[in-house]
């Protein structure tokens, strides 16, 4: 039995149990590709973003998943049309992977754009209330009517710079957002949310942006943030 991706919203939990599932095949393939993250970020000498993307796609590819010939589109690195598999039905899924690089200090948030959540962005800004519509859709239907789950992950490269103009790999944050559809568990409003103000500044008139606070949504859902550190005695073990 394939589910409508639609009916979801008549079931939360099972909406956040196929998210979790989602967030557990990413989680292994970058685990998977911890060694050779590490190697290709030292070595490399391309912008960081572009190798964090480079990084992204080949561990999603080793890995592999199921796939439908279906050509997703958005700003996000890695785009799969694939099917989510239980015991007790299918459901079609619109899978984002976006990469995101920035020095350790930074590896408390993640920045991203409104094309890349689905959630309305409910937050305060310089005092008043802000409530700005996500812009890629809970489901994503493709040019047939064919309509898929969408799920978006996002996969955070912490790193340092070394004395030798290398970059050091320190560890991999990896989250999954909330569907739009789990809008008013985790968003309900500006006063409860996991958002942080984006950088990017109204005066300038710079796009609107905005961040996602780790500490605040994995103290709503532990399991939405895993953190992979790149150290070979400190073994990987999931948050739940």
């Amino acid at each position: 039995m394939t589910l409508d991706p639609a009916s979801l919203s008549q079931d939360l939990d099972l909406l956040e149990a196929v998210e979790k599932a989602s967030l557990r095949l990413v989680v292994q393939a970058m685990y998977s590709f911890a060694e050779e993250s590490t190697d290709i970020f030292e070595n490399e000498r391309d912008d960081v973003q572009d190798i964090a993307e480079d990084i992204t796609r080949e561990a999603m590819d080793r890995i592999g998943t199921s796939m439908i010939p279906v050509r997703l589109f958005g700003t996000i690195d890695y785009k799969r049309a694939r099917y989510v598999f239980s015991p007790d039905f299918s459901l079609r899924q619109a899978l984002f992977v976006d990469s995101k690089a920035e020095k350790v200090e930074g590896g408390t948030t993640v920045t991203i754009q409104t094309s890349q959540t689905s959630l309305r962005i409910r937050q305060i800004r310089s005092g008043m209330p802000v409530d700005v519509p996500g812009t890629i859709p809970v489901i994503y239907r493709d040019r047939d009517g064919l309509s898929f789950l969408t799920t978006t992950v996002f996969v955070k490269y912490n790193y340092k710079e070394v004395a030798d103009s290398s970059n050091q790999l320190q560890s991999i944050s990896i989250t999954c957002l909330p569907s739009g559809m789990l809008q008013e568990r985790y968003n309900p409003n500006p006063e409860t949310t996991f958002w942080l103000a984006g950088r990017n500044a109204p005066s300038r008139g710079e796009e609107f942006r905005a961040r996602i606070g780790l500490i605040r949504l994995k103290g709503m859902a532990n399991w939405r943030v895993q953190h992979l550190l790149l150290n070979p005695d400190i073994s990987f073990e999931w948050e739940d």
